[in-house]
């Protein structure tokens, strides 16, 4: 069993993780930022602990399947990103931070089943992909590159 210690531990974990994350949105100005990116990581790491802290309390009483709840975050999540997502004459906006939402749930799951260094391989990756990427693509575009013309320029 976790110990409290270490349940901290991980909710600490999730939070720098996706402070990160979050802060890169906030600096982009998108409406899901900082706090919105917080909150679902430690959310979902806190509801990933007391699954593993429920399946162990009753394991041996019920059959308890400990995925059942994470399953339930990331279908919450599905709509939370559904709300960042905004169609307009000019286009789809906010995909990316729908995506960076997702991204920061499944992050909060990861560190809550303690796969710590995984979800630092991830978080670093998806910062690359939020930070650099979006200079590439737009350098794609501008040279004609694999999206051409054809596709209008989203802000991401």
């Amino acid at each position: 069993m976790v110990t409290d210690g270490e349940m901290i531990l991980r909710i600490f974990i999730a939070f720098v993780l996706s402070s990160l994350i979050g802060l890169e949105r906030e600096l982009c100005r998108h409406e899901a930022g900082l706090r919105t990116h917080i909150l679902v990581c430690v959310g979902s790491t806190l509801i990933m602990l007391t699954s593993m802290y429920v399946f162990d309390i009753y394991k041996t009483q019920a059959n308890v399947d400990p995925t059942r709840i994470a399953a339930g975050v990331v279908t919450g999540i599905g709509f939370l990103g559904a709300g960042a997502i905004i169609r307009s004459s000019e286009g789809v906006r906010g995909l990316t931070t729908a995506s960076s939402l997702w991204v920061v749930s499944a992050l909060g799951l990861s560190v809550g089943c303690g796969l710590i260094k995984v979800s630092i391989f991830v978080a670093a990756l998806v910062l690359g992909v939020l930070l650099f990427l979006r200079k590439f693509e737009h350098a794609l575009l501008k040279k004609g590159g694999v999206h051409g013309s054809q596709r209008q320029e989203e802000r991401y």
